[in-house]
């Protein structure tokens, strides 16, 4: 008798047939609608993805095969960056094209945190807005809502409605935060009025259960910071009370999240959008659909991976489908490195086998080593640009003054650079330099070499998570062209360069500004 296929193999299959049916992201449609022009643009962003989490990175262990056909089929870029290794400051950086610590806001926000992008300031959909799209936010957003006291029960202002986006379908801060709610254009949905929602971060409302004293009601269990309010067997970050009808299910997020970004494209045939489709795998908590439990072995967080990589295909197929795909721009990225232990208990750790989520790289999330900033990033445009592979250095704070240029505008004023034929993949003239942040601390990349300025009175690892933070009483200086792992730290053995690169972070930070950061304490 047949052995039955592993799960792995069986998610394998599953693609398949979901290519041949007409689900990957080559079918095509053969009466297509005429094309909107200039070309729909399209930001899928993903969270907590590692650089070595992608087969088309080099990993063997986890297939990825739709984010591989917009690799193989696109640009894929292997010296691209988010500005930051934490998933506020690079979401800020992404839409406004401004380093996230030149706002002292930008940083993990509380689910009640209000807006830290001004309604003033220039972004990626204002900018696309002008110039005649239309605009689109589903997903994760965790860029603050309101303006202080936030009233979950009446429509939620300002938000994404407020900086750009004609339509926004978001989930409130975080999955492992509360409100554990959907908003659309700024109002919960599914909100019983009779059962108002009270969010607080700063105490637990009377008789309220939480991980931390209610155990028994969990389902997942909290390894460090997720012990507050429980909701759907999760403890999460954060007290709630109220608006249980209004909950979300957390293994129906993927999907839920897919529908309405299906839906947005289907509906605005014909014009010219751009979506900013934000999924939020493989962030905590991980909860996969039943359909994807297992079928990567690694437990939970290899599952939602998956689940992830089949959105995604899904997503692209509808383009495709509706004769889309070959006026869209395409750009997928990840807002931060990887990290396995974020919280919870999900055998992340004990089942990675041989899987390495950082690739070769040094770090992870939190950190000012590599693997906290360099991520995944592919830009495809069937029939537009050619396959290939750029070591351009790139930072997806220049989407907006690149955008600008797709579309024949100004571009604004930010620390953004106009790299489009780099991102189209018709030069590897790419960015000089780029600053670096990880939770206040920062670094600068100049062409082959990364400057770390001493941080002495921080940790060198976080222990809660297991990464190495990039902290050191001594400077550091690592040329990525020959040691990608950061092995060998070469400030002392050429001091030359180390005061050269000292000398421009200081000048690109400020003198007082990044002493100050040298000397902080976390």
């Amino acid at each position: 008798m047949q052995a039955a296929p592993t799960p792995l193999i069986f998610y394998l299959l599953c693609v398949m047939l979901q290519a041949c049916s007409g689900g990957g992201t080559e079918a095509t449609n053969t009466e297509s609608p005429p094309a909107p022009s200039p070309p729909n643009v399209v930001i899928i962003y993903l969270d907590d993805l590692g650089y070595g989490d992608v087969s088309s990175y080099g990993q063997t262990t986890l297939p990825t095969p739709n984010i591989d056909r917009l690799a193989n089929g696109g640009v894929r870029f292997t010296n691209a960056y988010a500005s930051s290794a934490t998933c506020t400051p690079s979401r800020y950086a992404l839409l406004t094209g401004v380093y996230p610590w030149r706002n002292a806001e930008a940083k993990i926000l509380p689910g009640t945190a209000p807006l830290i992008i001004s309604t003033e300031q220039p972004t990626v959909p204002k900018l696309l807005k002008e110039a005649g799209y239309r605009t689109g936010v589903v997903g994760k957003w965790h860029l603050g809502l309101g303006s202080g006291e936030v009233d979950w029960n009446a429509r939620v202002s300002p938000g994404p409605n407020e900086v750009g986006f004609d339509y926004s379908y978001i989930m409130a801060a975080t999955q492992d935060r509360v409100p554990t709610v959907y908003l659309e254009n700024g109002t919960v949905q599914g909100l019983d009025p009779a059962d108002s929602i009270q969010v607080s971060y700063a105490e637990n409302f009377p008789g309220e259960p939480t991980g931390r004293d209610n155990p028994e009601l969990t389902t997942m269990t909290w390894h460090h910071g997720h012990n507050n309010s429980i909701v759907n067997g999760i403890p999460r970050i954060g007290y709630v009370k109220g608006g249980e009808r209004a909950n979300w299910s957390d293994v129906d997020m993927a999907d839920h999240f897919l529908a309405r970004a299906q839906a947005y494209v289907t509906e605005r045939q014909g014009e010219p959008f751009f979506l900013y489709y934000a999924l939020q795998q493989p962030h905590v908590p991980r909860t996969p659909h039943p359909r994807f439990v297992g079928t990567s072995g690694m437990g939970p967080r290899g599952d939602v991976i998956l689940e992830a990589d089949w959105a995604i295909g899904a997503f692209v197929h509808t383009l495709d489908s509706l004769g889309l795909l070959d006026n869209t721009l395409i750009i997928l990225s990840s807002d931060n490195g990887p990290v396995l232990n974020d919280g919870y208990n999900d055998q992340a750790v004990e089942l990675l086998g041989d899987h390495r989520p950082a690739g070769p790289l040094r770090g992870g999330k939190y950190s000012l080593y590599e693997a906290g900033t360099r991520v995944p990033t592919i830009a495809y445009w069937r029939g537009h640009i050619e396959p290939g592979v750029s070591s351009a250095l790139v930072c997806q704070l220049d989407l907006l003054a690149s955008l600008a240029q797709l579309t024949d505008q100004e571009v604004p004023d930010t620390d953004s650079q106009p790299l489009l034929p780099v991102w189209l993949g018709e030069s590897e003239d790419g960015r000089d330099h780029l600053v670096i942040e990880a939770t206040s601390r920062t670094a600068l990349r100049a062409g082959d070499y990364l400057y770390i300025p001493p941080y002495p009175g921080n940790r060198a690892v976080n222990q809660q998570v297991g990464i190495e933070l990039g902290n050191s009483a001594e400077a550091q200086l690592y040329n990525l062209a020959d040691d990608i792992s950061q092995t060998e730290n070469l400030a002392t053995v050429d001091p030359e360069r180390t005061a050269e690169m000292r000398e421009l972070y200081l000048s690109l930070r400020g003198q007082a500004n990044a002493e100050t950061k040298e000397l902080e304490l976390e």
